[in-house]
């Protein structure tokens, strides 16, 4: 493989999945600690009370990425740690963490590449109305520039709120994840209101002196089960709701048509703030998804079809590589000279094992297709492996295993994957 000399190499994380320390440091509470201890949530009863327990093994951890080689670690800070209650009086002990972590970080040569928000919530915002509510947003804009001062000297990435998307659909249309709300298309709203927090956030973490900030959203193309009328127009809604809602109004300060509908009624008078100019754009992938017309009592405009006739994963993750080229180009392709340089944030997949040929070969697989968009005229500056370490995978508990580096979860030790070695032997190449 042939990337540029400074195409950014990293690996990425969240707080909830990694850190634990629950209960530590003065963090206030999460809806994903809510979503743990109601029965039946998570698989297995599991919770993120210890998880990979980085909040106190940090150094090992950053130990592991210098023997890894990348250039970037992206991470998430737990908004409970900064603001416990979601607003107001700064937790300075949280904010002390942080600055460590990417003090580590400049020391060892890896570039800092924050993420301010991975779905932790704190639960007294939740409890006001959530991501359904303006002040949500607002709240979320004092906080991205309070950890803007703080770590903006030394940060050279800055995310505001890693995909919407699903916090939209599965917290709060679906209720698979917290805070476990079943609205259906009364969820949109929750769309639009982390959209504005993302445009505040760019706007308060730049008067913060905060530089490169982008954004990361998760997308799929999308696969119509035939070329019937019925089945194209499932495919435009499904597409409207998964990926344009997100990158639409961002990039272009617009929303879709198929959504306006469910959108707050003053949802225009955002657009301008929604749509401040962004560095990069951040694109996390995983599979497509298929779609058909909605069968006979579904409420919605689309039905979800399984990918048939990929190899799965233990998640059971269709493997389909070329969708990554597929997406690239078709973003490029709607946006043309909006779009920013494009970083891949989040590439990842589940398998059991030390011995893990089968990430190596999906990681493998997914890098040329990769190259070929770039062939294609995308300019994309970086891939981000997801993740650096197995971890809690929410509603999923431990059962997935995502990590270059395999977590004893009795233990907490961390043993190197085979797919860990052979990273860094393709960073090392690169270079």
């Amino acid at each position: 493989m042939a990337f540029p000399d400074d195409f950014v190499w990293g690996v990425s994380t969240s707080a909830f999945q990694i850190e634990g320390a629950t209960r530590e440091g003065g963090r206030g509470v999460s809806v994903w600690d809510t979503f743990c201890a109601t029965p039946g949530k998570i698989h297995n009863g599991d919770n993120a009370d210890i998880a990979c327990d980085h909040y106190n093994r940090f150094p090992e951890d950053v130990a592991l990425m210098v023997e890894l080689g990348v250039k970037a670690y992206r991470f998430s800070v737990a908004w409970p740690r900064i603001q416990p209650t979601g607003h107001g009086e700064v937790n300075v002990e949280g904010l002390d963490f942080y600055d460590n972590l990417v003090d580590a970080l400049c020391e060892a040569g890896i570039a800092p590449v924050t993420t301010l928000y991975h779905w932790d919530t704190p639960q007294p915002l939740e409890d006001n109305g959530g991501w359904l509510v303006r002040d949500t947003a607002e709240r979320f804009a004092e906080y991205a520039q309070i950890v803007g001062e703080r770590l903006g000297d030394r940060v050279e990435m800055w995310i505001p709120l890693n995909e919407p998307m699903v916090e939209t659909l599965f917290g709060y249309a679906l209720g698979e994840y917290a805070p476990g709300k079943a609205l259906l298309f009364d969820a949109l709203p929750a769309a639009h209101y982390q959209n504005l927090a993302h445009g505040l956030a760019v706007t308060a973490l730049r008067a913060a002196g905060a530089k490169n900030v982008g954004t990361a959203n998760n997308h799929s193309p999308i696969w119509p089960a035939s070329q019937d009328e019925g089945d194209l127009t499932a495919a435009r809604h499904l597409g409207a709701v998964i990926n344009w809602m997100y990158s639409d109004p961002v990039l272009t300060g617009k929303y879709p048509d198929e959504v306006i509908p469910y959108l707050p009624s003053d949802y225009a008078d955002d657009l301008p703030k929604i749509a401040a100019p962004l560095d990069f754009y951040g694109v996390n992938y995983y599979e497509p998804q298929g779609v058909a017309k909605p069968g006979e009592g579904n409420p919605l405009p689309f039905e979800l079809r399984p990918v048939e006739g990929y190899p799965l994963t233990t998640n059971d993750s269709p493997v389909v590589p070329d969708g990554l080229r597929e997406f690239l180009t078709t973003l490029k392709s709607r946006y043309a000279d909006a779009l920013p340089p494009v970083y891949i944030t989040e590439s990842g997949c589940s398998f059991d094992g030390v011995h893990d040929r089968q990430r190596i070969d999906y990681h493998t697989e997914h890098l040329a297709a990769l190259e070929k968009a770039i062939s294609e005229g995308v300019d994309v500056r970086g891939y981000f492996v997801w993740s650096l370490l197995d971890n809690f995978e929410w509603s999923k508990g431990y059962q997935p295993r995502f990590g270059l580096v395999h977590i004893d979860y009795d233990t907490l030790s961390r043993t190197p994957k085979d797919s860990f070695h052979w990273y860094r032997g393709v960073i090392g190449g690169a270079r």
